[in-house]
């Protein structure tokens, strides 16, 4: 096993609740930076909820052990996993990587990692949601959930937003933070070089929630239409409100002009192709921390759109897209969508994290933890992983 440093590999185990095959932003990052980080030498693991049992227990991808523990209810996203503590002392890694807060799945793994006496560090990896109970009870569960975060080693954050909104919440002081955005670099992913672009082709990629606003892109196309008559949208994503998006589709007589796909998340290269070919990226949600699907956008030199809202309003306040209003109306985003599209684009992408930088900060924040609690013996060369 080649070395992932001087200081010896480490057995590094994140926890999440939902991986591959599901599709999201906190999916692609976990197997961004976990398969990058077998690379640099480590033996990684996955420790997932597996909803009512549908999915392989133990699967091998790209150099990751992937360990799915079962989880109820099955049709609900609350992951409960008794199962998950077992699991964890079993694998008895080095340091724990919680991957996400808002499932019962993520307090399940800081309480067993501080009660196995291993060390953790909790990346929020916040979004939104489309229940509005669920949104109302989100200080509460925040509040409740501090004295657990507070015993993490280190919070990561993926934007300024999130330092700024949890530290208040779970009262968890600033500097116990780490800001380490997302990565993207979606253009090495390109198979064919450079792509010629559609300059009539729009996108909206997320999963398929009322949250993520694409209803808002739809409801907009006919006013856009009638300034641009050859623009086409093209949803990207899947979930349980396609149905509704769909009946959106047909009511508003746009079956010709507004398509809805689903790409699988491990298909980087047909993400990367459509992406390429798009001259407009658009994300109206409620809610994000720093999505990874804009960054992939910026990172392909697309010109975005965005609703101005937590850490989107972020990436806006930069100067890397433009904003229109949460409550903005089908005129106004149709309007802005216009001006995007007529606008000269900047001359060259600008310069965003990648997720090779990623994953060597990563590296660097464990090895730290580590050498801090000293409680890290290097594996020998000859270990194998499990």
């Amino acid at each position: 096993m080649t070395m992932g440093g001087t200081d010896g590999v480490m057995r590094i185990l994140m926890a999440a609740a939902r991986y591959f095959p599901f599709a999201g932003g906190t999916e692609t990052h976990i197997h961004e930076v976990g398969r990058r980080l077998v690379e640099r030498g480590h033996v990684v693991s996955i420790l997932t909820a597996n909803p009512g049992g549908q999915l392989p227990e133990y699967e091998k991808i790209a150099g990751i052990d992937v360990i799915r523990v079962r989880s109820w209810p099955a049709g609900r996203d609350w992951h409960l996993a008794p199962g998950l503590k077992r699991a964890m002392t079993n694998l008895r890694p080095d340091i724990v990587h919680v991957q996400g807060y808002h499932t019962f799945f993520a307090p399940v793994a800081m309480w067993s990692a501080a009660r196995s006496g291993i060390p953790f560090v909790l990346s929020f990896h916040s979004g939104g949601h489309s229940s509005p109970l669920r949104n109302s009870i989100r200080k509460i569960q925040a509040a409740a959930l501090g004295p657990l975060v507070r015993q993490a080693e280190l919070c990561i954050a993926v934007s300024q937003f999130e330092v700024s909104h949890f530290a208040s919440a779970m009262g968890v002081p600033a500097e116990r933070f780490r800001v380490l955005p997302n990565g993207a670099n979606l253009k090495a992913e390109l198979t064919n070089g450079d792509r010629s672009e559609d300059e009539n082709l729009i996108l909206s990629v997320g999963r398929l929630e009322r949250y993520k606003g694409h209803h808002r892109a739809i409801d907009a196309m006919p006013r856009l239409l009638r300034l641009r008559p050859d623009v086409r949208l093209q949803i990207v994503g899947s979930g349980p409100y396609e149905p509704a998006l769909r009946a959106r589709i047909a009511r508003r007589g746009l079956a010709d002009r507004v398509s809805i796909r689903s790409i699988p998340p491990s298909n980087r290269g047909d993400m990367a192709a459509l992406m390429a070919e798009a001259r407009l990226f658009v994300l109206f949600s409620n809610y994000e921390a720093h999505p990874v699907a804009v960054l992939e956008a910026l990172s392909l030199n697309k010109t975005v759109v965005v609703t101005s809202t937590s850490g989107l309003k972020e990436i806006a306040d930069r100067g890397l897209a433009r904003a229109v209003p949460l409550d903005a109306r089908a005129a106004v985003i149709a309007a802005a969508m216009h001006e995007a599209i007529s606008a000269q684009k900047p001359a060259a992408a600008v310069k965003l994290t990648t997720w090779d930088e990623c994953a060597a900060e990563l590296e660097a924040v464990y090895r730290r933890v580590l050498a801090e609690r000293s409680t890290y013996a290097p594996m020998s060369l000859s270990c194998e992983a499990r």
